[in-house]
């Protein structure tokens, strides 16, 4: 039996189906804040991944105060797996808007180890923190999430594809 590369062990997302997930956790969310008519102040994707899914969420959930919080916490390692390092923060939102985080939803596409959130927590220990993608170890620092996936494995979004031929799962023939 051939053991797979870590990357093979791979869940690929289309962007039909970043939009089905990103729908959904905006309705698990809605009326969840902590507004007295469960409305949330506002939305702040954790750059890039969380990008998209918050945008949509800011839509379903008709939010109209988005910010960004810009966290490096991987390095691509020169056409080797991309590898974890301590996160970062390199840009913050509107600290006014921001205080302790109460009713403000932070959106990212997948938890992984959790050391993303973790440092954002710690920033802003009121917020609501909700991914799409959960992974077991990072599970704990997420509030709501839609899919949970095994820490092994690799999840391929759409912004980091290109449509090109792959050889037969049982090679050619």
């Amino acid at each position: 039996m051939i053991t797979p590369l870590p990357h093979e062990k791979g869940f690929h997302v289309s962007w039909d189906q970043l939009h089905r997930d990103a729908r959904a956790l905006a309705w698990r969310l809605d009326k969840r804040g902590p507004g007295a008519d469960g409305a949330w102040r506002a939305v702040v994707a954790i750059t890039r991944g969380g990008m998209a899914p918050a945008m949509i969420v800011a839509r379903e959930l008709d939010i109209r105060t988005v910010d960004t919080i810009s966290v490096k916490s991987y390095h691509a390692g020169g056409g080797k797996a991309d590898t974890q390092r301590e996160a970062e923060v390199l840009k913050s939102p509107d600290d006014a808007m921001m205080g302790d985080g109460e009713g403000v939803l932070i959106v990212d596409d997948l938890v992984d180890t959790g050391k993303t959130l973790e440092l954002v927590r710690q920033l802003y220990p009121k917020a609501h923190f909700a991914t799409i993608y959960a992974k077991p170890k990072g599970e704990p620092m997420v509030d709501t999430f839609i899919t949970g996936v095994s820490q092994d494995t690799w999840i391929f979004f759409p912004w980091d594809m290109a449509l090109q031929y792959v050889e037969p799962y049982r090679g050619k023939d």
